[in-house]
């Protein structure tokens, strides 16, 4: 299969998803037509080892675990008590509870590894109070559809274990290595917030809280923090893989549910049936992806493509300039899961054959998924928090509340490329 050839077959899938279908479907069907089209019918012989190498795969026992993590704490009502302790901490900066939406959504980031689920439930606590103080809407649905793109670069996060299983990278490495973005990221947006509060001359700020009463609410903060250390610290220190690093955060949330007292049948079953809907689709979509592969290693258009593009001379820079613009673009029409299996199997080979860091290149698709997410017409997270705006306004507001944020974080992307030892130098000291 030629390159050409290739190409048209991915038109052709990025067209089957904009128009409605599956995406599980769209690559598998491309995938099957690929292969039997270079290979004939004996070609379908080699999906079923696949596909059941890929349901076997232990490191993908991760990813149902992670989700009900996120799940746990969710219904625990945790997030309602982690906003009014950063509140009490972060309203006085210039910007007040704004600055408390980046904080928590950085926070449930830590514990939840979905953005949307992230920017939902504090989008669900923040919004009514924002608005009750008058806070504009433009700058609190900004906030919080950029502050719910951290659920997928701060640890532990779905989408690298996406990414890890399709580059056969270490999750356990991808994951230290988002820690430090994410935290500078965060910095980023909530250093936009002052200055552009302390410029525009009227600078919003809340009450001053009694250091009493701000002690006290550092209580609120204890399970999302210990959930955090139990995950990473067990990674980091080599004790536990990322399967085993999840089982034990979702033994750490399991008590800290009991604790709340929402340790019911009830509240149990909604966590289990809502991780089997959200693990399912996520599983059946990697399967469809690793059919792609299978097209794609045999028929050579990886090799083909990475030989082409060394031919041209780019250097790495020129080539992540490249793909900046290409994510951009992608992002603005599909959603952040089928940018990453769609597009993964082919830019890896090409960006690790011009010597570029596999552990870098995965923060660096993050941080361009993150950039989708907040891209009109398709960003996930301007839906999600336009859905739960109280006074049901235009999404415009999302929209250009969000734009600044974007614009850190292409810029951010940049200081990532001209310092890589950000992404790369915690994990090297595993």
């Amino acid at each position: 299969m030629s390159i050409a050839y290739f190409a048209l077959a991915f038109a052709l899938m990025l067209a089957m998803m904009l128009v409605g279908l599956p995406i599980a479907v769209s690559m598998a069907l491309v995938g099957i037509v690929g292969g039997i089209a270079a290979y004939g019918t004996p070609f379908m012989d080699s999906i079923a080892p696949v596909v059941w190498g890929v349901q076997n795969e232990n490191l993908l026992t991760s990813v149902p675990l992670f989700v009900l993590l996120g799940e746990l704490l969710l219904r625990s009502g945790i997030a309602d008590r982690m906003y009014v302790a950063l509140s009490a901490w972060l309203g006085r900066l210039p910007g007040g509870l704004l600055h408390t939406n980046i904080g928590s959504c950085a926070l449930f980031a830590a514990t939840s590894g979905s953005s949307v689920a992230t920017a939902a439930t504090i989008g669900t606590v923040a919004l009514p109070s924002l608005r009750a103080r008058g806070y504009p809407m433009r700058a609190s649905l900004g906030t919080l559809a950029a502050g719910g793109t951290l659920g997928i670069l701060i640890p532990p996060s779905v989408n690298m274990i996406v990414y890890g299983s399709l580059t056969n990278n270490s999750i356990g490495k991808l994951f230290i290595a988002g820690i430090v973005p994410g935290l500078l990221l965060t910095g980023c947006f909530m250093l936009y917030i002052a200055l552009s509060n302390l410029m525009s001359g009227h600078a919003i700020r809340e009450p001053v809280v009694p250091m009493a009463e701000r002690l006290r609410s550092l209580r609120f903060l204890v399970a999302p923090l210990v959930v955090f250390g139990i995950v990473m610290g067990s990674l980091y220190f080599g004790i536990a893989t990322a399967t085993e690093s999840a089982a034990l955060g979702v033994i750490a949330a399991l008590f800290f549910v009991w604790q709340a007292g929402k340790l019911t049948w009830e509240v149990m079953r909604t966590c289990f049936i809502s991780t089997a809907r959200v693990s399912g689709m996520i599983l059946l979509i990697i399967s469809a992806a690793f059919i792609l592969n299978l097209t794609i290693s045999l028929t050579g258009v990886a090799d083909a493509m990475t030989k082409w593009v060394t031919t041209l001379g780019l250097s790495g820079t020129t080539m992540i300039l490249a793909l900046i613009v290409f994510y951009l673009i992608l992002g603005m029409f599909m959603d952040v899961l089928s940018m990453q299996v769609a597009t993964i199997p082919i830019t890896y080979p090409i960006v690790t054959a011009l010597g570029i860091d596999p552990i870098w290149y995965g923060i660096f698709i993050v941080l361009m998924c993150e950039l989708g997410l907040i891209t009109p017409p398709v960003g996930m997270n301007l839906f999600v928090v336009h859905g739960i705006r109280p006074d049901k306004g235009g999404i415009g507001d999302a929209i250009w509340g969000a734009l600044p944020y974007a614009v850190i974080m292409i810029l951010f992307t940049l200081l990532l490329m001209a310092v890589p030892q950000l992404a790369t130098w915690l994990p090297a000291h595993m």
